[in-house]
């Protein structure tokens, strides 16, 4: 059967329109979804300690940034904020500073660290704190080793020495955070806490104390001891590093 010419000027048109190919969306590349899948696996099986610090980066910002390329930002990171610990702990407008990364990437490694910080958080305070000495230094190292500027923490404990709160009483500047005897003690009757240990940061990176420091630990020590209430230590921070007024007989 021969077919009817069409009527001059009539436009050719389809009476199937669903069966009409459509733009397809951008998808990540085979070859980058099989890397990933490779490292998913190697996770699960082997354990993180299977991956390099360069990947584990990867596998956080591609589920953040699930159609880019993510090795490249990893490496980014890395050569900018030096370590794995490093990047983690950067202000989050540094992150987003580097190329590529954005807010959603930078949400997701705030997150993992918030998250590292709250596992070890909630560890110290399932017993006392004097009995777990490592893991508290450990979980003061991850949560100010990093820190750009000074941070001055309180943390505040019962009677049987657990963890009540842990607290930021001020941010300063690269070698000084403000500190208040009486804001320590005050916040102690609030929370009905009967010792503290303080901690600050060295952003230089060497925990030795200054004499202001020092002079601020004894002012808080003898404002403390009129309520009752015991400072256990003076933790000072720094890179890789930390110092123990106690052990050092400075109070």
């Amino acid at each position: 059967m021969s077919k009817e010419p069409k009527p001059a000027g009539m436009a050719e048109f389809s009476f199937l329109p669903d069966l009409v190919p459509q733009p397809m969306e951008p998808s990540t590349p085979v070859g980058a979804e099989g890397h990933r899948l490779r490292m998913r696996q190697r996770l699960l099986k082997a354990g993180p300690d299977a991956l390099a610090d360069y990947e584990m980066l990867e596998m956080i910002l591609f589920i953040a940034l699930p159609r880019r390329d993510t090795k490249p930002l990893a490496r980014a990171l890395l050569a900018r904020f030096r370590t794995f610990g490093g990047v983690l702990g950067a202000p989050p407008t540094e992150l987003m500073g580097v190329d590529g990364i954005g807010e959603a990437g930078a949400a997701a490694l705030k997150l993992v660290q918030a998250a590292a910080l709250r596992m070890m958080r909630q560890d110290i305070a399932a017993q006392p704190v004097l009995s777990t000495w490592e893991r508290l230094t450990d979980y003061l190292m991850a949560a100010m080793g990093h820190e750009r500027v000074e941070q001055f923490r309180v943390l505040f404990l019962d009677g049987k020495n657990k963890l009540i709160a842990d607290e930021v009483q001020g941010t300063g500047t690269i070698n000084h955070a403000p500190a208040y005897p009486r804001e320590v003690v005050r916040r102690c009757l609030e929370l009905h806490a009967s010792a503290v240990i303080l901690a600050h940061n060295h952003p230089s990176g060497e925990p030795a104390p200054s004499r202001e420091d020092v002079v601020l630990t004894t002012d808080i020590v003898r404002a403390a001891a009129t309520m009752g209430i015991a400072v256990h230590d003076h933790i000072i921070i720094g890179r890789g590093k930390w110092l123990s007024f106690r052990a050092e007989k400075l109070f």
